[in-house]
């Protein structure tokens, strides 16, 4: 494994772009490892990547960029987003997006989107961050549209995550559509 190439992918993922990840930082830019495990395995390029691997990583790097802590790990510096995901609620735009697999989307029309091991579902405030969201786990994801409006006048919670994501605990079916 090329632990450089894995200290860059962590670096951009944790400092720049944690919403293309899906990953929730904590204010202090802490995220729980097995949910960063869960986002890089959804790469084939880092299908086996362990604990131990980011355990030795960190060990072998000279510029000491992240550190691992109770289970968690942060990058250390260089975050060119706001490290404090609100999770407070708030109106979101009346049409938020999801990029996703096209394998997924029966499943999705049926059940609605569930967090699975994260705990929120993840939104793009935009197309095209829900396309290169949906790009991690799929070169031609299918951009699924989310009426907010209507599932907030229904009753449901959004938080929002970032510039460019919003967060929910479940979006049932009948509020998205292809």
């Amino acid at each position: 494994m090329d632990l450089m190439k894995l200290s860059k992918e962590l670096s951009y993922a944790l400092r720049h772009a944690p919403w293309e990840y899906e990953l929730e930082l904590d204010d202090e830019g802490w995220v729980e490892i097995p949910q960063l495990l869960v986002a890089l395995h959804e790469s084939p390029q880092w299908k086996e990547v362990t604990e131990a691997d980011l355990d030795q990583m960190i060990q072998a790097s000279e510029k000491k960029r992240h550190e691992i802590n109770s289970g968690r790990i942060r990058a250390l510096y260089g975050h060119s987003t706001p490290q404090k995901i609100s999770k407070s609620p708030a109106d979101p735009p009346e049409i938020l997006y999801h990029g996703t697999p096209l394998r997924s989307v029966a499943s999705i029309m049926e059940q609605g989107l569930q967090p699975r091991q994260r705990q929120y579902v993840h939104l793009s405030a935009d197309i095209d961050n829900a396309k290169q969201v949906g790009r991690r786990r799929d070169d031609q994801p299918v951009i699924l549209k989310i009426n907010a409006a209507q599932a907030v006048k229904d009753g449901l919670l959004f938080y929002h995550g970032n510039e460019n994501i919003w967060l929910a605990d479940h979006i049932p079916a009948r509020y998205i559509e292809q």
